[in-house]
């Protein structure tokens, strides 16, 4: 199971394969499922603003498409623009649709001073859109 550091190196990675010419601010993200499996995602931007696809909605896709359907325990978020990268409430119900049962997610971020810090879902987002 990769650790939240090398999470957060691979975030920071693809972070250089974002396509944000419109922002110019690049985001990569990296999940991790239960399984260990982890998925890589970035911003891609479009002229018509509200297509845009943020990193986390990238990555979480990129799972799906390899069949995850639950399980994501954590992800890193990184964006060489801003410390405390934090997700957008999009983003936040998308981890929130795909995590592990009974559990809350790891939001990993680089805060202020450069250091890599934890945050967790319920930290962002307390309460969740739920379908009965």
């Amino acid at each position: 199971m990769k650790t939240k550091e090398e999470l957060f190196l691979e975030a920071k990675k693809i972070s250089e394969n974002s396509y944000s010419p419109y922002s110019n601010f690049p985001v990569g993200a990296c999940c991790l499922f239960e399984n260990g499996k982890t998925y890589l995602g970035v911003n891609v931007e479009n002229v018509s603003y509200g297509l845009t696809l943020c990193a986390e909605r990238n990555a979480l896709s990129t799972a799906c498409a390899n069949g995850e359907r639950k399980g994501l325990i954590a992800i890193a978020i990184y964006s060489p623009k801003q410390k405390m990268c934090i997700p957008c409430g999009a983003c936040l119900q998308w981890m929130a649709e795909f995590r592990a049962e009974n559990k809350d997610v790891s939001i990993i971020l680089e805060n202020e001073k450069g250091e890599i810090i934890e945050h967790t879902l319920k930290d962002f987002l307390p309460f969740t859109f739920k379908f009965n």
